[in-house]
């Protein structure tokens, strides 16, 4: 599994102050030259459990889910907690802006997770020509100058300029780049799996249900064929996705019938069972027994 780089040892990477957490969420800027890690440094694929925008001028390579995007000029960059990636710099000077937030800073006005630009890794890397550059760089301007502000609304302004940066990008052409080979990117195509088949469970709430539950969803969120996708799961775990879909939904299954009192239509429809006969169907065939024999006896 790649680390995870937590929001308090960012804040200690560019030698700024932690923090403090509070009900808004958490939102910073820095100048991209205040952050720049020495060239010589090696870097690898890590996760951040928070999110990011970077505006960045410099020749660098973004090294992005499956895909390697080198960058002559200027790009903006949209990061998730979900996607692994790394920043690779080339030349020496670099300069733009790096947001950073976490998604509590926006639970109460919109589900930030759910733009394109922080799902896909095709619309997440942005070169921009000279003209957006300018665009840009005032909009990030204004976000620099409002954290510093003393206007007791500065962060209802601040998440409307983050939306207007937002908007503005995904009304661009993305960057398609070039898909990673190798065993390499079939190991970060299963780790993108695993982890987004993960973020879905556990089912907490009989209200809850799982939204990714096909191999072609899978394919979808992560920008691959599906058949791209079969092929880098049974080269990492010798199974295919379907396979591995079915053996996490069963799991869960066989925990929600024994730890919960929800009927087997409850439970069919959280795992994405639009009948129950259907979720009975799949359960027999896969534990040998029905649902209903399964939670009345004393076996896991």
């Amino acid at each position: 599994m790649s680390s995870i780089v937590e929001l308090e040892t960012f804040y200690k990477s560019v030698n700024s102050p932690v923090p403090v957490k509070n009900e808004i969420g958490n939102f910073n800027i820095f100048k991209v030259e205040d952050t720049l890690l020495p060239k010589h440094k090696q870097v690898t694929y890590s996760r951040r459990s928070f999110y990011k925008i970077s505006l960045v001028t410099g020749h660098s390579k973004i090294h992005y889910a499956d895909k390697t995007i080198e960058i002559m000029e200027s790009v903006l960059i949209f990061t998730n907690p979900m996607i692994p990636f790394f920043f690779e710099r080339i030349s020496e000077k670099h300069s733009g802006y790096v947001c950073v937030f976490n998604e509590e800073f926006f639970n109460r006005f919109t589900n930030i997770k759910d733009y394109p630009v922080f799902q896909f890794a095709d619309a997440a890397v942005i070169p921009l020509a000279v003209k957006d550059l300018q665009l840009y760089n005032e909009l990030f301007l204004k976000l620099f100058n409002e954290l510093q502000s003393d206007y007791v609304y500065k962060y209802d302004l601040i998440r409307n300029l983050l939306m207007e940066v937002v908007h503005a990008a995904q009304k661009m052409q993305p960057a398609t780049g070039i898909p990673a080979t190798g065993s390499n990117a079939s190991e970060r195509i299963a780790l993108l799996f695993t982890e987004l088949l993960e973020r879905q469970f556990p089912i907490e709430m009989n209200g809850q249900k799982i939204n990714i539950p096909t191999p072609s969803a899978f394919a979808s969120r992560l920008n691959i064929h599906v058949n791209h996708l079969n092929k880098a799961l049974k080269e990492i775990t010798g199974k295919t996705t379907s396979q591995l879909i079915k053996e996490r939904l069963l799991q869960e299954a066989k925990i929600l019938l024994k730890s919960t009192t929800w009927t087997i239509a409850e439970i069919a429809w959280c795992l994405g069972f639009e009948e129950p006969n259907h979720f009975s169907s799949f359960f027999k065939t896969c534990a040998k027994i029905t649902p209903k024999i399964f939670r009345q006896l004393q076996i896991d």
